[in-house]
C-alpha cells in the first residue's frame, strides 16, 4: 500500500500535487458543506444556505428579457444561425473586434466615462482567475513576491501562486482605520519581504475590495501609484466589482487616477477585469487583462491562447454590451437592487446587535462578530464559524480565510439568493444571536449565584471561628477576596 502511494506521487508533477492551491481552507470547506446539504425553500428547508459565494443573481430578468428580444445575437437561434459559420471557425488571439470594442466601451461607462480604454490593449482570458494568473506569469518569476493588502480574496492563493510559484506577502490593514491601505502598512510589508530575502515585484489590490465591499478613495489610489513608482514595482488593480457600487463614493479606476499624475511610469500599471460580478455571468468565463505596458500586453496576448473566451460568447456579448439603452438601464437597476438587498440584510443584523463595516459596493459585507467570540483569537473565530456552519446552517466565510489580521470578522454574500431565502437566513441569524444572549445571561446568573454562595459560606465560617479566635480577620482582607 505504501509503495502504491509513493509510486502514484512520483507519476504526478510537483506543480499538480503541491499544497499551494489553497483549497484546504474554511472558505472552501464551507462550499463543500453547502454542496453536501444545499438549502431549498421546500425540498430541503433545513439545509445549508450558501452565503459564501459572491454571485450576482439580482438582474437575470433583465438579461433574459434582452436575449428574448434579440434572438439574432446568438448563433444558436434561428435568427442568428446564418452567422454560425463565421463565428464558429478559428479566431485569432485578439478576439472579435466588435467584442473588444464593446468591452472597452463598457469599462469606460462603468467608470463614469472618465477614461477611454484602448481597444488594442484588451487581452482576453478565461475569467478573472485566468487573467490574474496570466498577469503574474508576465510580471514575476517563481520565488518572487507580490504584496497583497489584507483581508484579501482567498482565491488569490490559487490564482497568484499555485502554478506561478510566487509568494504572497500580506499588507496588514486594521479595523481601527476601517481597513484602509496606508503607506506605513505597505512599507512594513515591503521591509518584511526584504528581510525574508524575497524579491518584491509588485502589489495587487482589489478595488472595490473583496471582502470589505468598499471603494478606494483617490488619495489612497495616488499613494499606491506613488509607492510602486518609488520602488519601481508593478501595480495590478483587480477591478472586477467596478459596476457593483450602490452608494457614494463612486468607483475610481486606476486608469483615471494616473491621467492626472505627471510623474507616473505607466509601464508599471495593469488592470484585471471581468463580467462575472458586474453582469452576473461567471459561467461565461469572460476575463480581461488591460496593461499600459506594451511588452506585457504582447506577452499576455500570447499566453491567452491557454484560456480564450469562446467566439459565440464574444458574439453574444458584443451585441448586448453595444446596446446603450440596455447597458444604461442594467447598471442603474443593478445598483438599486444591490442597495436594497444590502440595506435589508445589514438592518436585519443591526436589530439583533450585529454591526458591519460601512460599505458601498460588492456583493457582500464585512460582518463584525467579535462580541460573540468566546475568546478573542483565531481559534475562537473558527469555533464560532463551525457553529454557524454546522448548527445554524449558514455558510459565511471567516476572516482568517481572508488573511485578516484580527479575529472575529466574517464575509457575508447577499446577492446570490432570492428574497424568501434572505428572510430564512435572517431568521436563523436572529435565533442564533438571541439563543447566545440567553446562554450568556443564564451563565452570568449561575456565576453570580455561585460567587455569592461562596461569599456567604466564607463569611459565616470566618464569623464562627472568630468567636473563639483571638485573631479576628477583617472581611475586607485580601485573604477573604482570594477565597472568592
Amino acid at each position: 500500500m505504501e509503495f502504491k502511494r509513493k509510486n502514484k506521487a512520483q507519476l504526478l508533477s510537483k506543480i499538480a500535487t503541491n499544497d499551494r492551491h489553497g483549497e484546504n481552507s474554511p472558505y472552501f470547506d464551507g462550499w463543500k458543506a453547502y454542496d453536501n446539504n444545499p438549502f431549498h425553500l421546500t425540498q430541503n428547508p433545513n439545509g445549508v444556505i450558501q452565503m459564501g459565494l459572491a454571485e450576482n443573481k439580482l438582474c437575470f430578468d433583465l438579461i433574459k428579457k434582452w436575449i428574448m428580444e434579440n434572438p439574432d445575437a446568438s448563433i444558436c437561434t434561428a435568427g442568428g444561425v446564418d452567422k454560425f459559420k463565421d463565428v464558429a471557425i478559428f479566431q485569432d488571439y485578439h478576439g472579435l473586434k466588435e467584442f473588444r470594442e464593446a468591452i472597452a466601451k463598457f469599462m469606460g461607462r462603468v467608470g463614469g466615462n472618465k477614461v477611454t480604454f484602448d481597444v488594442n490593449r484588451i487581452v482576453m482570458s478565461s475569467g478573472a482567475t485566468g487573467a490574474n494568473e496570466t498577469i503574474m506569469f508576465c510580471l514575476a518569476d517563481p520565488g518572487d513576491a507580490f504584496l497583497v493588502p489584507s483581508p484579501y480574496y482567498p482565491g488569490f492563493a490559487r490564482d497568484l501562486r499555485w502554478r506561478t510559484g510566487l509568494e504572497i506577502v500580506p499588507v496588514d490593514c486594521k479595523s481601527s482605520d476601517n481597513f484602509r491601505i496606508t503607506r506605513a502598512a505597505m512599507e512594513d510589508a515591503y521591509e518584511k519581504a526584504q528581510k525574508w530575502n524575497l524579491n518584491v515585484k509588485g502589489i495587487i489590490i482589489a478595488n472595490p475590495s473583496n471582502p470589505l465591499g468598499t471603494t478606494l478613495d483617490i488619495e489612497t489610489m495616488r499613494s499606491l501609484v506613488a509607492f510602486v513608482n518609488e520602488k519601481n514595482i508593478h501595480l495590478v488593480c483587480d477591478e472586477i466589482y467596478a459596476a457593483t457600487v450602490f452608494d457614494f463614493p463612486r468607483f475610481v479606476s486606476v486608469a483615471e487616477v494616473i491621467q492626472d499624475m505627471d510623474c507616473c511610469n505607466r509601464d508599471l500599471i495593469h488592470i484585471v477585469y471581468s463580467l462575472s460580478k458586474d453582469m452576473g455571468i461567471p459561467g461565461f468565463r469572460v476575463g480581461i487583462v488591460y496593461s499600459f505596458n506594451d511588452d506585457v500586453m504582447l506577452c499576455a496576448r500570447k499566453m491567452s491562447s491557454f484560456g480564450l473566451v469562446s467566439s459565440q460568447t464574444q458574439y453574444l456579448l458584443a451585441s448586448m454590451l453595444s446596446d446603450d439603452g440596455f447597458v444604461g438601464n442594467f447598471l442603474r437597476e443593478s445598483s438599486k437592487r444591490l442597495a436594497k438587498r444590502h440595506y435589508v440584510f445589514t438592518k436585519g443584523l443591526e436589530q439583533v446587535g450585529i454591526s458591519c463595516l460601512t460599505s458601498n459596493a460588492g456583493l457582500f459585507f464585512w460582518m463584525d462578530m467579535r462580541p460573540l467570540l468566546k475568546e478573542q483569537s483565531f481559534e475562537g473565530e473558527i469555533e464560532l464559524w463551525r457553529v454557524i456552519l454546522n448548527e445554524v446552517k449558514l455558510n459565511v466565510s471567516p476572516g482568517s480565510s481572508f488573511q485578516c489580521s484580527e479575529p472575529g470578522w466574517f464575509r457575508v454574500c447577499f446577492a446570490n439568493m432570492d428574497d424568501e431565502t434572505v428572510e430564512v437566513a435572517l431568521n436563523r441569524i436572529r435565533a442564533f444571536v438571541l439563543d447566545r444572549e440567553n446562554q450568556e445571561s443564564n451563565r452570568s446568573k449561575r456565576c453570580w449565584r455561585k460567587k455569592h454562595l461562596r461569599l456567604s459560606f466564607s463569611s459565616t465560617r470566618l464569623y464562627d471561628e472568630t468567636i473563639m479566635s483571638p485573631c479576628m480577620i477583617s472581611p475586607h482582607s485580601p485573604l477573604v477576596r482570594a477565597k472568592t
